[in-house]
């Protein structure tokens, strides 16, 4: 069955992918002679850097969510499908999806990245992901469950796990996450369960690698971590999981975690879809393209953003699963697909590196900038304003600030909602734990 798109004289680009790289490419070619097709799996586009607040209930998804047809609605020539992709046709340049296949001039992947829990079934199981707004909810709703369990738990060791967290990944999405569960513990919780001895409960943040932040600078690190520990988060760096069963959390130090909610943050690979060459598909399941975000054995495929490896001299691994990168590619490729519409030169992809920045609460974050690094509440107030303004859609915009405002003044996370229990699917028999207590073998960083 063929997809219900009208058939027009120009060439039909079709986008994979409704993220960062994949709109703006979209916008790219707003009135430039294609027809361009968009389809995702979701009819909106998610600003991920904020689905740690919706995790922790200090905003709605709607506010970090914008649909889609919304953004394109005065474009001409451009269209939008809901469905999944299930594999590319290349000989038959075609898409095939549950809801038919589409034919392409040009095919553009961007379908970004997904959790990589490095062939470890047990820790997929057992632990939650925070890639999507739907997981986001599901971590949202164990949370705040988890507390409602503690109130009526008898035994003092299931009480702690119920209360306690294993943030696992010391990347910016784990440090972002630790830091809002420990303003939780501090400012909410305590008014909304005065019943239970918030004291006991734990946030462990674990990273496998030396440091916090890899990616940025000893200073910020160190900031980071300093931040943490203020904020009583027990941070263990050098400290790789190995394993995890019936809410216990192994490391390779030899001690145990015991705990109710387990977050993965620890990895990400590339999202391709099937049906390209195999050789095109190299470590991290990224896509090699060349310069010009060409897919490698193809003239008229393309891959931007978090799928895509362009591998040069000064970045053998590819460039950093950023959005700034998808943002840059995706403007570029708009131009270079005119100028292949109208013979011209491709004009190779040069990033320029905008900055990385994290927060960890308030008054606490770390920004380095190309000019300029800084910490604390300066880059604190730059982190917010960047956020707020690179959040599609005005109303958005206003919803986040005021929900912001309201944090900030009344120290307060006002939608603490369980709208969708979270039910685990289990596939290991749960067998009784006596109370663990979390090892002394372990020192935080």
């Amino acid at each position: 069955m063929k997809m219900n798109i009208p058939e027009v004289s120009q060439p039909r680009v079709v986008i994979v992918g409704g993220g960062f790289g994949g709109l703006q490419l979209a916008k790219s070619l707003k009135n430039k002679d294609f027809q361009v097709v968009l389809v995702d799996k979701h009819n909106y586009h998610t600003f991920q850097p904020l689905l740690y607040q919706v995790a922790t209930a200090g905003l709605e998804p709607d506010s970090i969510a914008f649909p889609i047809r919304k953004v394109f609605k005065h474009y001409n020539q451009f269209y939008f499908r809901m469905a999944k992709v299930e594999r590319v046709d290349t000989e038959r340049k075609r898409l095939e999806t549950p809801i038919g296949y589409l034919n392409y001039d040009y095919l553009v992947i961007a379908t970004g990245s997904e959790t990589n829990y490095f062939g470890k079934q047990d820790i997929a199981n057992e632990s939650l992901p925070m890639k999507s707004i739907p997981e986001a909810l599901n971590l949202r709703s164990l949370v705040l469950q988890n507390f409602e369990k503690a109130l009526t738990a008898t035994e003092v060791g299931e009480r702690d796990s119920l209360m306690n967290f294993v943030v696992i990944g010391g990347g910016p999405t784990g440090v972002e996450l630790a830091g809002a569960l420990a303003e939780l513990k501090k400012e909410v919780l305590p008014r909304d369960y005065p019943d239970l001895d918030l004291r006991r409960m734990q946030i462990h943040l674990i990273e496998a690698g030396p440091k916090l932040l890899g990616a940025m600078s000893e200073v910020s690190s160190s900031k980071s971590l300093e931040f943490l520990k203020d904020l009583g988060v027990n941070v263990y760096t050098s400290t790789m999981v190995t394993g995890i069963q019936n809410n216990v959390v192994a490391t390779d130090k030899g001690g145990a975690f015991y705990s109710h909610s387990i977050i993965w943050t620890a990895g990400v690979e590339g999202a391709p879809i099937e049906g390209l060459k195999p050789e095109a598909i190299i470590r991290g399941k990224r896509v090699k393209v060349n310069e010009f975000n060409q897919v490698e054995g193809y003239d008229n495929i393309f891959a931007i953003g978090d799928v895509a490896a362009m591998l040069t001299t000064e970045l053998p691994k590819g460039h950093p699963m950023l959005a700034q990168v998808a943002l840059q590619q995706g403007k570029l490729l708009g131009e270079n697909l005119l100028n292949l519409r109208r013979g011209k030169a491709l004009k190779p992809f040069k990033y320029k590196d905008l900055g990385t920045m994290a927060t960890v609460g308030r008054h606490k974050a770390v920004a380095e900038l190309p000019w300029w690094k800084t910490q604390g509440i300066i880059a604190w107030y730059l982190w917010m304003l960047v956020h707020l303004m690179a959040l599609v859609g005005f109303r958005n915009r206003v919803v986040v600030f005021i929900n912001w405002m309201w944090s900030y003044f009344n120290y307060d996370k006002g939608v603490r909602l369980i709208i969708r229990p979270f039910v685990r699917k289990k596939t290991v028999d749960e067998q009784p734990i006596d109370h663990l207590q979390t090892s002394t073998s372990i020192k935080s960083a």
